[in-house]
């Protein structure tokens, strides 16, 4: 049966989602591993002025969120960067990239959280296991993530509710110490290192601040994610822009109050050297109360909801891919009783932990930065064509032109920013570009695996429906 023939009779979604539940996604998509593990990483580029590389990243999500908005209320359905980048160019190895890069995106993103779980495991239990104790948490986090994933679509979207309030709880935690803190005054409280611009970058005081943006951008991405349920929202169009823009502004003032906050009661310093700081943090707000004790596990519930939905994410896409012949078939397997595209997710995971492991040997001592920036720089990269894609389907006219329009400038901007922080020129650690080179590579060499084994069973491999690659099986 033809693919055409086969979307055709596939049921529509389900329009569920009002400004509620859009506004709730989109908040506990943003919030998570970024703010909790990075805030020390960030300090460190830039000292006490932690805040100001958090606003730069926000800034520059909103700056793109207008050119999704547009996108997505002209092209209400799911797939998003890969649906835009197939309509504005029509190039099939320009898809597929795009697709495999959000892929990798979301593995490194559930790497990047599965690191921050393992040290707060080994904060809150107080053990003494040493950099491959930490290690060892991670895989075994991750291979818990694959469990659940296996186990079912249904099992991981109710976790991922439980998780999301967990998340915001903690957060909210952190900002409501803090300012019963100050309100009691105390000697570790310092405001003045807020205003204090601190940096051993020898390149000067805008390559450090653009370093640490790279990284804090880790922190707003998730945005992008909420596109695809585009056809799950009632009435798109309307809802969207308001959502969207809502959400971000509240992960904004959120991480810029944390960042505050961590800096006036904790050394830079102590800040920079730990993985945990968040847990320091509240210790350092609250050293009466048992409230640092129980942190480090309110964190790690909380970075499980990062890597439980990326790696849901990652999978679903990796299946998508197989079943549209632009990766091979197996990928593409469903368990019989399950239905569950399980060789996808042992793919997927398979990656991660080679990801864990390789941080864990050659970038221990800033294994989370690591697995964060190259995070960032994919995304970045994707967000770089998405700005290019608004402009060029500007002559695609849909539903009358009925639909959210960003401003010309705006895409432009956008563009110009994110193809800069992907360059080295805004003072990247140089492993990012070669866990993110590699993993582009595996893309690109399964993608002609997949071409040889199409013309070998007379089989063309085309992204026909992008807005089919994000389906789950039934």
């Amino acid at each position: 049966m033809a693919q055409s023939e086969t979307t055709a009779e596939q049921p529509k979604l389900k329009r569920v989602m009002g400004p509620g539940l859009l506004l709730l996604f989109v908040v506990g998509d943003i919030l998570g591993t970024g703010v909790y593990a990075l805030t020390g990483q960030v300090a460190g580029e830039v000292g006490g002025a932690a805040w100001l590389p958090f606003l730069v990243a926000f800034l520059i999500a909103t700056i793109t969120a207008f050119s999704y908005l547009e996108l997505v209320t002209k092209y209400p359905q799911a797939a998003g960067a890969a649906l835009y980048a197939h309509k504005a160019f029509g190039i099939h190895f320009v898809t597929f990239l795009i697709t495999f890069i959000v892929m990798c995106s979301g593995i490194t993103s559930a790497s990047t959280a599965s690191r921050a779980f393992a040290a707060n495991a080994v904060e809150g239990f107080g053990l003494d296991w040493g950099k491959l104790g930490v290690a060892a948490i991670a895989l075994v986090f991750m291979a818990a993530l694959a469990a659940i994933n296996l186990r079912g679509v249904s099992e991981s979207v109710k976790l991922n509710v439980g998780l999301t309030i967990v998340e915001i709880t903690g957060l909210l935690t952190v900002i409501l110490v803090g300012l019963w803190a100050f309100t009691q005054g105390g000697d570790n409280i310092d405001f003045s290192r807020i205003v204090m611009f601190e940096s051993e970058d020898e390149r000067g005081a805008f390559v450090a601040v653009t370093a640490a943006t790279s990284l804090a951008f880790f922190a707003m991405v998730g945005f992008e994610d909420s596109v695809n349920m585009a056809e799950e929202t009632k009435d798109p169009v309307r809802i969207f822009p308001k959502v969207l823009l809502s959400g971000l502004s509240i992960a904004g003032v959120v991480y810029i109050l944390v960042s505050i906050i961590a800096v006036a009661l904790v050394p830079v310093g102590d800040l920079t050297e730990t993985e945990t700081p968040l847990v320091d943090v509240v210790r350092a707000a609250a050293p009466n109360l048992p409230i640092d004790e129980i942190f480090p596990f309110i964190t790690m519930f909380a970075v499980s909801n990062t890597a439980l939905i990326n790696m849901l994410m990652a999978s679903r896409l990796i299946y998508g891919m197989a079943r549209q012949h632009v990766l091979p078939p197996v990928l593409g397997a469903v368990h019989p009783r399950r239905h569950t595209p399980w060789v996808a997710i042992l793919f997927t995971t398979v990656i991660a932990f080679g990801l864990i492991l390789y941080v864990s040997g050659f970038a221990s001592s800033n294994a989370i930065s690591v697995l964060g920036g190259t995070t960032s720089l994919l995304l970045l990269m994707v967000f770089a064509v998405v700005n290019v894609a608004v402009l060029v389907l500007r002559k695609d006219i849909q539903n009358n032109g009925e639909h959210f329009k960003t401003p010309t400038v705006l895409p432009i901007i956008g563009f110009v920013v994110s193809l800069y922080l992907v360059t080295p020129l805004s003072g990247r650690d140089p492993q990012q570009y070669l866990v993110a080179g590699v993993l582009i590579v595996i893309g690109i060499i399964l993608f002609f695996i997949t071409t040889l084994i199409n013309k070998q069973m007379g089989l063309k491999g085309q992204i026909t429906d992008p807005s089919h690659l994000t389906d789950a099986p039934d």
